[in-house]
């Protein structure tokens, strides 16, 4: 099957899966928006030479927010994109503190592609923390995310200049 129509296929599971779903911001944006934003900076990052990459991009957060498994992703779009989903999942079993913490921590040890879609995921986020703040995020709240993202984006630091770039302009206007 060629890339165009994975990549529509990818967009549409990604749909389906997160239909109910809206972003924690003021505008709730529906939440294939989020996923919509990191494909296309995948996307534009990699000059669109990696199909594979920018549909797990879409496929991102279809493990760690839905009933999805990585069965179902490695099925329907092959064992890179599961792996990379894999690589970007965090394990909701765990607490949230302890998920922040394991971020930072396999940021650095991540694939060369999953450094990738992290540093997508970021820009996305902080993006979306200065264009549609969550509800009840007071300013310390949303310095504390910032914080955060910049450890794990150090961890990912020479995947791709260009994102990094991206991160850095959203990061200095959310600071």
């Amino acid at each position: 099957m060629n890339a165009v129509v994975n990549l529509a296929r990818a967009y549409d599971f990604a749909a389906a899966r997160h239909i109910s779903q809206q972003r924690k911001g003021e505008a709730r944006e529906p939440y294939i928006n989020h996923l919509t934003e990191v494909a296309n900076l995948v996307a534009q990052a990699t000059s669109g030479e990696d199909p594979d990459l920018v549909i797990a991009a879409v496929l991102h957060d279809t493990v760690e927010d839905t009933q999805t498994t990585l069965d179902e992703i490695a099925a329907a779009f092959g064992d890179r994109v599961a792996s990379l989903v894999a690589e970007v999942t965090d394990d909701k079993s765990l607490p949230k503190g302890e998920r922040k913490r394991l971020q930072i921590e396999h940021a650095g040890h991540a694939s060369a592609g999953a450094k990738i879609i992290k540093l997508a995921d970021k820009t996305s986020n902080l993006r979306a923390l200065l264009n549609s703040p969550p509800v009840g995020w007071a300013e310390a709240r949303r310095k504390e995310y910032l914080a955060w993202a910049r450890e794990v984006v150090e961890r990912c630091r020479g995947a791709n200049p260009w994102l990094e770039g991206q991160f850095d302009a959203a990061a200095q206007a959310a600071a």
